[in-house]
């Protein structure tokens, strides 16, 4: 597949800017209400009791409790159903707890496990250009954060790339790319790996780990993939709902290996 003409893709990230205008005439989710001051001087998330429940009454976080430092890769690991995802969906704002406390330093970039849930526009270039409509920059600045952000995740060259030309991995590291542009100071990313294949898994968590320590990004990244432990600086189990056990991602590696 051959790359777009570069009109075509200059365009295409002027119709990123105009479509994300549209769209945030929107109604939008409301954010987390009930933010809580962080108590530890170096937090970049921090979690206290946090506790939900689905409208069924079916309980998925009970007393919830965690921190990340800021400048940490941390990975989040558990079962299907002990509430990793829906931790991470709160942190977001894209859903509200019935009792805790949490805080996480803003701007946050998500990154979901399926890519094509949240690429929206036809290029590279033009999808990393999207997530800066709001923040209404000179075109001249937009073209400048997306070369920054492409760059980083050694994508720069497929700028005008048409998405559905990309592997899943690419897709992710172009999602990955969209939070960087944005400038985020912390990336939330959920089971990012789990559509991908061995050799892509690896590359990209290598990639956020560099990332994290080249940028000053902190990252919490959930995982059922015990391989991922060996890039992360901490690491989490969840178990019904509450964080059992932290610390250092080999014991954790070791523990869940015998068990």
């Amino acid at each position: 597949m051959k790359d777009l003409p570069a009109p075509f893709s200059l365009l295409g990230e002027g119709l990123g800017v105009r479509a994300g205008k549209r769209l945030c005439n929107l109604p939008k989710l409301k954010f987390i209400d009930r933010p809580m001051t962080a108590t530890h001087p170096n937090a970049a998330i921090a979690v206290h009791n946090l506790q939900f429940q689905w409208p069924s009454g079916q309980p998925v976080l009970q007393n919830c409790s965690l921190t990340v430092e800021r400048g940490e890769f941390c990975m989040l690991l558990g079962n299907n159903g002990s509430g990793k995802s829906t931790l991470l969906r709160i942190l977001g704002g894209l859903l509200k707890p019935q009792a805790g406390e949490w805080f996480i330093e803003s701007p946050v970039g998500f990154v979901f496990q399926n890519p094509d849930h949240q690429l929206v526009m036809p290029t590279v270039g033009a999808d990393v250009a999207f997530g800066l409509v709001e923040e209404k920059l000179p075109l001249a600045d937009i073209r400048n954060r997306v070369d920054d952000a492409l760059a980083a995740i050694n994508l720069l060259d497929l700028k005008r790339r048409p998405i559905y030309a990309l592997s899943g991995g690419q897709k992710q590291r172009v999602a990955i790319a969209g939070a960087i542009a944005r400038h985020c100071h912390v990336l939330l990313l959920d089971e990012p790996t789990a559509l991908l294949d061995p050799d892509s898994q690896i590359d990209l968590v290598k990639r956020v780990r560099e990332l994290v320590k080249e940028r000053g990004l902190t990252a919490l990244w959930v995982t059922h993939r015990l391989v991922e432990l060996d890039y992360c600086d901490r690491a989490f189990l969840l178990q019904s709902g509450q964080v059992t056990d932290e610390g250092d991602p080999e014991r954790m590696k070791a523990l869940l290996q015998t068990a």
